[in-house]
């Protein structure tokens, strides 16, 4: 084979390249000589991630239960990259932020628009007997989810409604946690106590959640729009994407969950529990909670009316 100036040329540069690093490039190459070619199945890990769906029942549906939970999560580590990395911007330029709160965006647009998957894409009965094998499990332990959230807003965003304003001075996260929005979602209305879901999912994950409050004061994505220019705050294309990253987590995301809970959980005589014991009739509808991550960027009656638009379109 002919040494041509351009392969001498890329020779010449790995040879550089691992003699920094204290390394013998003819014996890089040779390993080349041994090495198998990438294939598409081992490179995405394609047989390991076929076998990871385990089915606790034979019915066929509960695959389709689990698939869609498992791409949820993956959509949720796509958008955690984001925020991560926006958050260690000390001085962050408008058109990068608008592009990486926009990838945040279409990876949420991509699950909300895809979950007729959950809402009509599973047999009724089928789901109403493969759930029970799940208890006291519950798409309530996201743990990427309440990260998402984390790193999306100033704690005190976070904290139940009733006790936002009260609770408005308090800096300490681990006080502010002990109020977050979605204990109610899995207490017992009538005892006032934490069913085993909530149990289970903050003796695993609620010293992370603090020490991740306390990692994102001036981290997250509030913190890092507040250190671009004044100008560039201003600027409408910087507000419509946080805006619509308000909405896309805090009422179109829970609103599809809650469709898929009418169809699958609403009866005329007496709603059907959730397995993980969440009161999904209060804790999904956005009006109820009125969570907002970005709340100086929306006025006084959008507040008031949070989600009902929303609602009333997507429930037609």
């Amino acid at each position: 084979m002919e040494i041509t100036p351009e392969l001498k040329e890329k020779l010449d540069l790995l040879h550089h390249k691992y003699a920094a690093l204290g390394e013998d490039f003819n014996a890089y190459l040779e390993g080349l000589l041994y090495a198998d070619v990438t294939t598409y199945w081992d490179y995405i890990q394609l047989d390991t991630l076929l076998s990871l769906q385990k089915p606790k029942t034979p019915f066929p549906d509960e695959v389709v239960f689990i698939m869609y939970h498992q791409i949820t999560e993956l959509y949720f580590k796509l958008a955690l990259r984001e925020f991560e990395a926006l958050g260690e911007l000390a001085q962050p330029g408008k058109k990068h932020f608008i592009d990486r709160v926009t990838r945040i965006n279409r990876y949420f647009e991509a699950l909300i628009n895809s979950f007729e998957i959950m809402i009509t894409g599973m047999d009724r009965d089928e789901f109403l007997k493969f759930r029970m094998s799940l208890l006291p499990a519950s798409g309530f332990q996201s743990a990427q989810y309440r990260e998402i959230e984390i790193f999306s807003t100033d704690f005190i965003n976070l904290v139940s409604k009733d006790q936002r304003e009260a609770l408005k001075q308090e800096k300490d996260i681990e006080i502010l946690f002990e109020h977050i929005y979605w204990k109610a979602g899995a207490t017992e209305v009538a005892t006032g106590k934490k069913t085993l879901t909530l149990i289970q999912f903050e003796a695993k994950y609620k010293n992370k959640f603090i020490e991740l409050g306390e990692f994102c004061r001036n981290k997250n994505l509030w913190q890092v729009y507040l250190r671009l220019t004044e100008e560039d705050q201003n600027d409408p294309q910087v507000k419509e994407a946080l805006r619509q990253n308000d909405i896309n987590v805090n009422v179109n995301w829970p609103l599809a969950h809650y469709k898929s809970a009418v169809r699958y959980l609403a009866r005329q005589d007496k709603d059907v529990a959730a397995t993980g014991g969440t009161n999904w009739q209060k804790y999904l509808p956005p009006r109820f909670q009125k969570r907002i991550f970005y709340p100086l960027l929306w006025s006084t009656e959008e507040h008031e009316n949070w989600g009902k638009s929303w609602v009333e379109n997507a429930l037609k």
